[in-house]
């Protein structure tokens, strides 16, 4: 299901605030799982981009799930990273279709045998969990992702929206690059998830208003 949102200049602006802050979705898409549920895999189950104060941002839920040979290279200590990427495209009849917006996030999931703990960092940001399935959970959920916006965005047009989450195997050290060659074990990927919507221009920060 896709809520789209258009914010209308023409009105006063308390008025606009007031309905910004009722309506700040700018498109949800659900997707409930199917009756066959995969017990290994990533799986998307839900994702929101909202319009927010300067730009975008978005939310998503997965569902992830590794096979046994991911869970030991886990123990052997080997970090696994996964990217999460949106894009947003602008569609070309004449051309290939024109990126307009973009969030790229990589986080590494690790074990520490001495401690015990799995560890999910991003950046220079990291947590620990005493659990496998604790830092699946965490993974999983996605929340306030910055969308960079490369293009000017107009309120009529309509875009393309691009969502996957995936194993990054060019992280890998290299004799697990040659490992996972052809193997269906290592390939572990959403797919890329595409939808269609009218994007509203961002709210503007209080101090850039006339």
């Amino acid at each position: 299901m896709t809520v789209s949102f258009m914010p209308c200049c023409t009105k006063p602006d308390s008025f606009v605030r007031r309905l910004h802050a009722v309506a700040v979705a700018l498109l949800t898409v659900a997707l409930p799982l199917s009756g066959t549920t995969h017990a290994e895999g990533i799986q998307t189950k839900s994702v929101a981009m909202d319009v927010v104060d300067g730009g975008y941002q978005f939310d998503a839920d997965f569902k992830i799930a590794l096979n046994p040979k991911l869970e030991r290279a886990l123990e052997k200590g080997i970090v696994l990273y996964f990217v999460t990427e949106l894009n947003v495209m602008k569609p070309r009849w004449y051309w290939l279709d024109e990126r307009v917006g973009h969030s790229r996030v990589r986080e590494g999931l690790s074990y520490y045998a001495l401690t015990r703990q799995y560890r999910l960092s991003r950046g220079t940001l990291s947590q620990n969990f005493g659990t496998l399935d604790e830092a699946l959970q965490a993974l999983s959920r996605v929340r306030d992702r910055p969308v960079t916006v490369t293009s000017e965005l107009k309120p009529d047009t309509e875009y393309t929206v691009e969502l996957r989450m995936r194993l990054d195997i060019s992280a890998l050290p290299k004799p697990f690059q040659v490992e996972t060659l052809g193997s269906r074990e290592w390939d572990l990927s959403t797919g890329t998830l595409r939808w269609d919507t009218k994007l509203p221009l961002p709210m503007l920060q209080d101090s850039a208003r006339p």
